[in-house]
């Protein structure tokens, strides 16, 4: 039996299909088509029944897809296991903030390409908060403020930002002075996030409004600088807007803390030594920088 005839069953039986299963593979949908095919003449039954919106897994495609899952996962904890040391080999899928990723992290996923000529890396640039899981990611990087999950995550990095706006937004409005303030005034948020403030020591937590959100940290500088109200934004996509002026930053006695990055996987399984690397690189990456992510110019 094939290894690769088993990684696309589990790919096709988690996309939920033949074509985005080949988009995560990487190959063509016939290729998926011939595998699925071969399996399920070597095995003698029926894995997935075909439908005009996708493939939906037939009793004996639910009982067999873990059970495949689980022999792809020893197989590739087999194969790190002997591989000379520092090797590695098979495919790596990432998903990357759109906002960040091409700046700054795009360097090391290629970094990491040429040192390791055996491994595919796939990354998916997306400031959607996949699901690493039904989506077949190995893991993602974050940025910002964590929510509480059942992910894995390690840090690697801080994360700074501040509160912005338009000159032509406080003349019109003004600026708030304190985080109570805010209620006030139009949000720029990307989803239903609290916005944090210190004041010494203490953590003020504030539930922002507004009409504008975006899932992505440039279209919400795209909208402060439109004058429709006050973002949080990450200093490495607002430091050009500060210096030329055209943004302004909010509130300065009240500075937000550091956020972080992050390199999360799903929880209940070891880490696998591909993303073990990555992490690694990324945790030297921002180790050498001569200013913490988003402090000058980084974001």
């Amino acid at each position: 039996m094939d290894i690769e005839d088993l990684r696309t069953f589990v790919e096709v039986a988690d996309a939920g299909g033949v074509s985005p299963a080949a988009r995560r593979l990487g190959i063509s949908k016939s290729m998926v088509s011939r595998r699925l095919i071969r399996l399920e003449a070597e095995l003698g039954v029926q894995l997935l029944a075909r439908t005009t919106r996708g493939a939906a897994l037939t009793e004996a495609g639910i009982t067999f897809r873990d059970h495949a899952a689980r022999v792809g996962s020893e197989i590739d904890t087999a194969m790190e296991t002997i591989l000379p040391s520092g090797d590695l080999r098979g495919r790596l899928r990432i998903a990357v903030p759109v906002s960040f990723g091409p700046s700054h992290f795009a360097h090391v996923l290629a970094q990491m390409a040429q040192r390791h000529p055996e491994l595919h890396i796939h990354a998916y640039y997306s400031d959607r908060f996949v699901d690493l899981i039904a989506e077949g990611f190995d893991c993602a990087i974050r940025v910002g403020y964590l929510p509480d999950s059942n992910l894995v995550a390690r840090r690697i990095g801080p994360l700074y930002g501040k509160l912005v706006a338009s000159p032509d937004y406080i003349r019109r409005h003004g600026s708030p002075q304190t985080p109570e303030e805010l209620a006030g005034h139009e949000a720029l948020m990307q989803g239903t996030e609290v916005w944090q403030f210190m004041d010494g020591e203490e953590i003020i937590t504030v539930h922002p409004r507004g009409r504008f959100k975006a899932d992505n940290a440039l279209a919400l500088a795209a909208a402060a600088l439109a004058g429709v109200g006050i973002a949080w934004i990450p200093d490495g996509v607002t430091h050009d807007h500060l210096a030329s002026g055209a943004l302004v930053p909010v509130m300065t006695c009240y500075p937000p803390p550091p956020a972080g990055i992050y390199v999360i996987r799903p929880s209940g399984q070891h880490a696998t030594r591909k993303v073990r690397v990555l992490t690694d690189m990324l945790i030297e990456c921002f180790e050498e920088a001569p200013a913490p992510m988003g402090a000058a110019g980084m974001a």
